[in-house]
């Protein structure tokens, strides 16, 4: 791709090493222009890329793309849609003798195929993400009966940032009982007891990067994330068995060569054996980068085929309204060998 321009921050970071939130990327064959305000004039120059000529606008920063784009005249240029507002896109190609591409998510397919580098910095945010909930079970065995959710969520918060030296990939979800039903809970006054059980969705960010993890268990005295559960009632531990089989069906059959659908109806099919297919509702993952959402998506109906590089979530759920909800999550990347858990 030769021409394209871009506004999202993530896609700009991938492509430049910086980016911030105001700005345009504008690439124009060996040409490329990271367009920002006098703000972030000096921190761009110090940290994009050494081919990344730096324009420090003293209008908007859409006039100075403009005034670009009419200087270089390219016959065409790619854009997402997702990326502009419709009076932002209008602005700028207003009376351009310039043919604009739509292409949704092009960067993201950019990147769908993680490098070595990027695989290391997944494997350490995941690594710090795994450390973080570790901590937290050990601050809710200490102190968290009694506390509410919003309280559980706030530390879980605190930990998840490590004194600001990690980023939160999204807002943790933090459920007890009923409130995992919801597939993404918000915290409430809800407290937690003896016996309870309760949901983590939480994540990380290390340099850009994503983690994305989920685990369910049950508040006792031996309170912890690992994989191996004892509930209080015969009905949680059913369906938290049935959802750790999905994920492990699931994961194994992520392969080079298979697709995306495959590896969810590995985990619905088998949800849905069990009588459960009404409360599995949401696709089995997606991918994981400088996005916590990126591609491939990993659904029903995704024929795409995975390639060695790929990173993705696996994370099955049953959320049962009015009782209880159950999610396991990991992310994997595709290797030689089929998943390797990170």
């Amino acid at each position: 791709m030769k021409n394209y321009i871009l506004r999202d921050e993530n896609a700009v970071f991938f492509e430049c090493g910086y980016s911030c939130d105001n700005e345009i990327l504008l690439v124009l064959g060996d040409n490329k222009f990271f367009i920002t305000d006098a703000r972030y004039g000096i921190e761009a120059s110090e940290l994009v890329k050494p081919n990344v000529n730096v324009v420090v606008a003293d209008k908007s920063l859409i006039a100075h793309t403009r005034m670009l784009l009419r200087k270089f005249s390219p016959r065409s240029i790619v854009y997402d849609p997702n990326d502009f507002s419709v009076a932002a896109f209008s602005e700028i190609s207003k009376n351009l003798r310039i043919n604009f591409i739509k292409k949704a998510y092009f960067s993201k397919q950019k990147r769908v195929i993680k490098s070595k580098d990027e695989l290391e910095i997944l494997r350490a945010a995941a690594r710090f993400g795994a450390e973080c909930f570790d901590e937290f079970a050990q601050f809710v065995r200490k102190n968290g009966e009694g506390m509410s959710e919003k309280e559980l969520h706030y530390n879980a918060t605190l930990i998840f940032k490590r004194k600001n030296t990690l980023g939160l990939s999204f807002d943790p979800i933090v459920a007890i009982n009923e409130n995992a039903a919801k597939a993404h809970a918000l915290p409430s006054e809800k407290k937690l007891k003896f016996g309870d059980l309760l949901l983590l969705d939480a994540g990380v960010k290390y340099q850009r990067y994503c983690s994305d993890r989920t685990r369910t268990a049950c508040f006792d005295e031996n309170f912890n994330f690992s994989r191996k559960q004892n509930f209080k009632t015969a009905k949680q531990n059913e369906i938290y068995a049935i959802v750790l089989k999905a994920q492990e069906l699931a994961i194994d059959a992520v392969k080079i060569g298979a697709s995306a659908k495959d590896v969810d109806l590995a985990a619905r099919d088998y949800i849905a054996s069990c009588g459960y297919a009404k409360e599995f509702f949401h696709s089995t993952g997606h991918g994981v980068g400088v996005d916590i959402h990126e591609l491939p998506n990993i659904n029903a109906r995704s024929n795409v085929v995975l390639e060695k590089g790929m990173v993705f979530s696996v994370e099955p759920g049953i959320y049962i309204a009015n009782e209880f909800g159950v999610r396991i999550e990991d992310v994997v990347v595709v290797g030689e060998n089929g998943a390797e858990i990170l």
